[in-house]
């Protein structure tokens, strides 16, 4: 049996600039949405892995940036179109929040490489 871990949020390992954690929080964001396009991680995993309440609640009061706190309750909500709706329109559904998420990661990496220059 595959034992699945929690994983924190370790941005402050980034250094104490914001526009470097939000980089790294928006690059792991796409590989999570990657893995999660690819079916190799279920919304499931993706909660009990990353976008647990813990990770939330920092993004919020650490990160205090309205595109990563809109990561986070696109990442939240994931599971619950396979509860709600049926299979076919979840599916669509799914793709389509993982668009939402990847667009938002695009415009923060797009933001903080603006304000490097």
């Amino acid at each position: 049996m595959r034992s699945h871990h929690s994983f924190r949020v370790v941005l402050s390992e980034a250094g104490s600039d914001p526009k470097d954690q939000l980089e790294l929080f928006s690059l792991l964001n796409l590989g999570l949405i990657q893995s999660l396009a690819s079916g190799v991680l279920s919304p499931t995993d993706a909660i009990q892995r990353f976008y647990h309440a813990d990770n939330c609640l920092y993004v919020r009061k650490h990160l205090r940036n309205r595109e990563a706190n809109a990561i986070m309750s696109h990442g939240v909500q994931l599971p619950d179109l396979f509860e709600s709706l049926e299979a076919e329109e979840a599916q669509r559904e799914f793709f389509h929040e993982l668009e939402k998420i990847r667009g938002l990661c695009l415009k923060l990496l797009e933001t903080e490489t603006r304000l490097s220059e």
